[in-house]
Parts: structure tokens; sequence; C-alpha cells
């Protein structure tokens, strides 16, 4: 399986203020988010991050990478600093791909793009950086934890969900 995820942003404080992550503190938020990740995929599974795994401050990039299911790639995200994009538990590093995953062109930024490669041959952008804030295009996808349950998932999940749009973001009808 292929999974996509983004803006973990293990260790950083400001996402508890910033985002409400319904956590108390630091170390409750990353052990649930390993959790969750762990639930999620297994270990001979691929995991896409869309950008801003960790911060600088939280410790050993390889160290927590180890502790994550998956073969992982990284698309770089405006917070991740060398020592995250360095490190040597990441299959690849950039900062944009593309990709063909079950009859569909994905286009990979942390960003979000208002036209991308093929749009009008019905390619799908995946990105992070908005936090579940931006209001989406057709077949745009925020992939950032904030507004996938706390973990990775699949392109197969995402395109099956119906997505109704609240001005602060994605709410996800299932």
């Amino acid at each position: 399986m292929i999974y996509f995820t983004g803006d973990t942003h293990f260790g950083d404080p400001r996402v508890l203020r910033l985002d409400r992550r319904p956590f108390f503190n630091m170390v409750e938020h990353d052990a649930a988010l390993i959790r969750n990740w762990n639930e999620t995929v297994d270990t001979k599974d691929e995991v896409w991050h869309l950008g801003d795994f960790m911060s600088a401050k939280t410790g050993d990039c390889a160290e927590l990478l180890a502790r994550l299911n998956g073969r992982k790639h990284l698309i770089i995200g405006n917070n991740d600093p060398a020592t995250t994009t360095n490190s040597p538990g990441w299959e690849s590093v950039q900062h944009y791909a593309e990709l063909r995953h079950n009859e569909h062109h994905l286009i990979l930024c942390h960003y979000a793009f208002r036209t991308w490669n093929q749009m009008g041959k019905k390619s799908i952008n995946l990105h992070g950086h908005s936090h579940g804030r931006l209001k989406p295009l057709p077949r745009q996808y925020d992939l950032g934890v904030d507004g996938q349950e706390l973990r990775p998932v699949t392109l197969e999940v995402l395109l099956k969900r119906k997505r109704v749009f609240t001005g602060g973001g994605d709410a996800v009808v299932e």
C-alpha cells in the first residue's frame, strides 16, 4: 500500500496551540501520532510525507524514522531543517514529485497549487502546509494530519470521501 501524510510537526509545541491538537503536551502528541502511524502503515508499505516532519529541537530524526513503519519519502516543507532532510532514514527527499498510482497522476508538493501539471487531464494535487484551512480546488487534497484523523491515508480513502468546505477547512463527510 501507499500512504500519504504531512505536517506531523513531531516535537513542535506550536501545533498544540495553533492547530488545537487535542493533547496536553508534546510527549502525548508524538506518542499518539507514532501509534496512529504504526496502526495504519505496515512495515512493507510506502509513505510519502508532504513536509514539516519534525522540529530540529526534537532529537535524532533517524531514531524517529526508525520507530515509524514503512519506507518513507519526504517532500520538503518550510519547517524541515537540514537535520531532517539529511537523515539517512528517508528513501528519497525532494521538494516536488509526480507519481502514477492506480491510474492516477499525482502531483506532490508541500504547498498547494492553484494550477498544476496535467490539471486539465484530471491529475491530482496532494499537499500539506495549510493545516486544513485552505479551500481546495477539485482534485486537490490537503494531506496534513490535522484533516486526516492524525494518521496517514491512502489515495483510495481520500477519493471516496465527500468533502464539504466549512470556511475553516475541509470537513469530511463519510
